[in-house]
């Protein structure tokens, strides 16, 4: 891979992990669409999924005393059902089709949390929260963006931002690990080729991401670094959309 599209692939993550801290999600959704054009729907999910983890890790001590640890256990039973099944199916995709069914994901995602914050409706019970883990790690196996299902119903159930927040990333880090390992199992060698200083610049991209993170999310009102985030995740599924329907 030529250097530039290195340094773009750099670029985003550290864009991404910046979101991640800021708005507790968000990496995904800002940086697969673009990782699929650089690296292809397969390899690019396969490391969104590693950066996925890794940024969680690191945001997961910061926030861990607002951890609501019950939700994350309803969350993460019913994702592995999502994660095997969406591993199981995007090994079989085609780059093409699976380039477009990662800019829809995303692209609907953005649509429907506009049309969710106008909403009255108010989740309650243990389905909704069964079905979220579900979708989100479905969509997380399939497009790498596993945040838009539990952000759905964060939104219906009025879930608070600060505990919100926090509860995403050892559910991230779980949905991440879960499909990960499916995927190596049934499919390995997606594992994007990179040289040696690549690797080690995502590592340094995701801690400088969250440190920058840290600051920004001091100055900055939680709804403009989501409006910020929906902006340009908006942009990269349009793109990804448009190329994979180019590629049909």
């Amino acid at each position: 891979m030529q250097t530039s599209l290195i340094l773009l692939v750099l670029g985003m993550i550290v864009i991404g992990a910046i979101a991640q801290r800021v708005a507790g999600l968000g990496f995904a959704m800002v940086v697969s669409p673009f990782l699929i054009l650089l690296l292809g729907p397969h390899e690019g999910v396969y490391l969104v999924n590693i950066c996925g983890v890794g940024s969680s890790l690191l945001i997961m001590p910061r926030v861990f005393k607002d951890i609501d640890w019950r939700m994350f256990g309803w969350l993460a039973s019913f994702s592995v059902i999502g994660s095997v099944a969406g591993s199981l199916a995007a090994t079989r995709i085609p780059a093409a089709p699976l380039s477009v069914v990662v800019g829809s994901v995303v692209l609907f995602a953005l649509l429907l949390s506009l049309v969710l914050v106008r909403t009255s409706f108010t989740a309650r019970g243990n389905a909704p929260k069964a079905t979220a883990g579900l979708l989100s790690g479905l969509t997380n196996a399939i497009a790498g963006v596993g945040g838009p299902a539990v952000s759905a119903y964060a939104v219906l159930a009025r879930w608070p931002q600060r505990s919100f927040a926090a509860t995403l990333q050892p559910f991230f880090v779980f949905t991440g690990l879960v499909t990960l390992a499916v995927k190596t199992a049934v499919a390995p060698g997606q594992l994007p080729e990179l040289p040696v200083w690549a690797w080690l610049g995502i590592v340094a991209c995701i801690w400088g991401g969250v440190l920058i993170g840290e600051r920004v999310q001091r100055k900055v009102h939680d709804d403009h670094a989501r409006f910020f985030v929906l902006c340009v995740a908006f942009i990269g599924s349009v793109t990804a959309l448009v190329n994979g329907l180019a590629g049909l």
